[in-house]
C-alpha cells in the first residue's frame, strides 16, 4: 500500500500587483497556516519519502513552513506542477520511483481538488460519507488530503485511491480559517 498525501499551498498574497502569478509569495496568515499544517503532520506521523512541489513561490514558501519533515525525504520543486491539471498531476506520480512509499504533492487548486475528487472515483463520492461530502465541497488552501494506494506509482489511476482523512488549517487549532480563493 502506497500512501499520497496532497497538499494545496498556503494562503498567498496579492500585495504587489507587478509580480507574475508564480512569483506570489505567501501572505503571514498562509505562513501560520503551513506551520499549522506541518505540526499536524508530524503529530501524525505522515512522514513523505518524496516531496513533489510546483516551482511556484508560493508552494516553496509552504514546503519551507512546514518546517523539518521526517526522513529527510528526496524534495523535487517541479515546473509541471505549477496549475496543472489532475490529468498532468497523475502524469507526473506514474513517474515516480517505485520504491517511494509515500509522497507528498505540494500544488495549486483547481488541479489539486480535481485529482482528489478523480482520486476517490464515482462510487466513493457516491456513496457520500462525511470526508467525501467534505472534499466536494471544496479545498481550500492549506487543506491536506490523504489517499492509499493498492497500485504501484506507475499505474495510479482515477478511482484508484481510498481517502483517509481531509485536514484544513480550520481544523487546526493553531491556524487561521481558511478562505476558499488562491
Amino acid at each position: 500500500m502506497r500512501q499520497l498525501l496532497l497538499l494545496r499551498h498556503a494562503k498567498s498574497s496579492w500585495d504587489d500587483p507587478r509580480l507574475s502569478d508564480h512569483a506570489r509569495p505567501l501572505n503571514a496568515r498562509g505562513r501560520r497556516a503551513a506551520v499549522a499544517m506541518g505540526a499536524a503532520m508530524r503529530e501524525l506521523g505522515l512522514a513523505p519519502d518524496v516531496v513533489l512541489v510546483s516551482s511556484a513561490r508560493r508552494t516553496l514558501q509552504t514546503l519551507e513552513a512546514l518546517g523539518p519533515l521526517e526522513g529527510p525525504p528526496l524534495i523535487e520543486p517541479m515546473d509541471d506542477l505549477y496549475l496543472a491539471a489532475w490529468p498532468s498531476l497523475i502524469d507526473v506520480l506514474r513517474r515516480v520511483r517505485e520504491t517511494a512509499r509515500s509522497v507528498l504533492v505540494i500544488g495549486h487548486n483547481p488541479g489539486l481538488h480535481d485529482l482528489a475528487m478523480a482520486l476517490s472515483g464515482p462510487t466513493a463520492m457516491a456513496a457520500g460519507s462525511p470526508m467525501t461530502r467534505r472534499l466536494a465541497e471544496g479545498y481550500p488552501t492549506a487543506t491536506l488530503t490523504e489517499f492509499a494506494l493498492a497500485l504501484p506509482w506507475g499505474r495510479v489511476e482515477a478511482g484508484g485511491g481510498r481517502l483517509l482523512r481531509v485536514l484544513s488549517p480550520a481544523d487546526l487549532p493553531s491556524a487561521d480559517p481558511p478562505e476558499m480563493t488562491a
